[in-house]
């Protein structure tokens, strides 16, 4: 596939089966090639370049999440933001776009002591953590922008990261799941 001028690019659906080496799979796609962004060499290129990332192959997540942001019109400079979860795939890039819009970005995850009181302080609340519904509305700062990347299943329905119900009340913005970030990811 690398070497056939007419795929343009390579998407490989994540997680694979214990038994295959993912990494090996994502390195060996050749970098113009890797449609997630996942490849060593467009990891760095997304923490190093400069602040415009549109010649950049990056996780259509994230850059999603971006996309959503700038569509509310949210001046992003200086805001305080949050990504709760440490993924490839999700969190670790997100925080890079979020600092290449001047953002103060910290990244969070299951074990960060004292996790309520630092989303408190955030004007960007993003969750891709995979745990149901761990953000409570009582973590949530009064009009924040909530996007919730979370998919997990319990008792056979979809629901997300953050607890809708509760934080909806406080938040300026939020997406819903399943109906949110997933249909975006996609389109």
């Amino acid at each position: 596939l690398n070497n056939q001028d007419n795929v343009n690019g390579i998407l490989v659906q994540l997680p694979l089966p214990k038994n295959i080496n993912e990494q090996l799979i994502l390195d060996s796609i050749h970098p113009d090639k890797d449609a997630d962004g996942f490849h060593p060499l467009n990891v760095g290129k997304l923490s190093i370049a400069s602040n415009n990332v549109e010649n950049l192959l990056i996780p259509c997540t994230p850059y999603g999440c971006l996309i959503m942001l700038k569509g509310l019109g949210i001046d992003l400079s200086g805001k305080n933001a949050i990504v709760i979860g440490r993924s490839n795939i999700v969190g670790k890039p997100m925080a890079q776009l979020l600092l290449k819009k001047s953002c103060t970005v910290t990244i969070a995850h299951s074990r960060t002591k004292n996790i309520e009181e630092i989303c408190k302080k955030a004007d960007i609340v993003i969750a891709a953590v995979g745990r149901p519904k761990m953000v409570k509305g009582n973590w949530i700062k009064k009009d924040a922008v909530v996007i919730d990347v979370g998919i997990n299943r319990v008792d056979g329905k979809l629901t997300g990261d953050i607890n809708f119900e509760t934080v909806s009340k406080k938040a300026s913005y939020i997406t819903p799941v399943p109906g949110g970030v997933g249909p975006m990811t996609i389109a």
